[in-house]
């Protein structure tokens, strides 16, 4: 059975230059391995489009628990020359609590 990631964690984002940082909790600690095992690099990749055009990184954090993936945005792509309406990356979490798992 396939739910939405929204009904599982929550999540918040950010920017760092030409990153875009974006940390998953689930609501309940149990639900963290399947975070684990569903939540790829290249599903989140897909999952964020343009906003994430180069690597992602994931860096699991059991002891929270949580998952953070840091992704490059295009080259010249920060949060000061950003031609984007979101150029902070606020609404990347929104995105990511969309997909399916």
């Amino acid at each position: 059975m396939s739910r939405r990631l929204l009904e599982l964690a929550h999540a918040r984002a950010g920017d760092k230059g030409n990153l875009v940082t974006v940390v998953l909790i689930p609501y309940d600690p149990a639900d963290y391995p399947l975070l684990c095992a569903r939540v790829s690099t290249e599903r989140v990749r897909r999952q964020l489009g343009g906003r994430a055009v180069g690597g992602v990184v994931r860096h699991e954090m059991a002891n929270i628990p949580g998952l953070l993936f840091v992704c490059e945005r295009a080259p010249g792509d920060t949060v000061t020359l950003s031609t984007g309406l979101d150029a902070h990356a606020k609404s990347v979490s929104s995105a990511l609590l969309e997909m399916c798992v």
